[in-house]
């Protein structure tokens, strides 16, 4: 029996958070610059991509299918982390207060020439958005629904 599902969920589960993760390095050559809360969706799809490709290296199908639904989650975890970056930038609930205060040093002098060396990128304001939605929304909302497609794929049963 093939679960050709599986072998969908498989490429879904490598390949989106590749272009996620792409788009996103991408917008950098176009004068956006990451806050913190941007790193920290990044950093589960770095993890997703990795354990995606290993599924191409296990031929085992229960296996793989835990391998993939990992994979999953990991895009899921990045997707929750844009749900709550996006509702930080649309003033629906209050952010991290170290996400828009990112000096570091060790006395007040090191803080200050460490705040001026780099560029303020708040969490709290978008930086770009297409009819409304920010970057963090469109991770959300591809994150959320591509994990949902590559599960139900991912645990579908094949045809004979």
């Amino acid at each position: 029996m093939r679960n050709d599902g599986l072998r969908i969920a498989r490429w879904i589960a490598l390949l989106l958070p590749l272009a996620l993760v792409g788009g996103a390095h991408l917008s950098e050559f176009f004068g956006l610059v990451p806050c913190e809360m941007c790193w920290w969706q990044r950093w589960p799809h770095y993890a997703a991509i990795l354990v995606a490709l290993s599924a191409f290296f296990v031929r085992n199908g229960p296996a793989q299918r835990t391998i993939v639904l990992l994979a999953a989650t990991l895009i899921a975890v990045s997707g929750g982390i844009g749900v709550f970056h996006a509702g930080v930038e649309y003033k629906w609930w209050e952010g991290i207060t170290a996400c828009t205060a990112q000096v570091h040093g060790d006395n007040p002098m090191d803080m200050l020439n460490d705040a001026l060396r780099r560029p303020l990128i708040r969490c709290d304001v978008p930086q770009w958005t297409l009819f409304g939605i920010s970057l963090a929304g469109f991770n959300a909302i591809l994150s959320l629904g591509g994990a949902a497609v590559i599960c139900l794929l991912a645990v579908r049963r094949g045809r004979a």
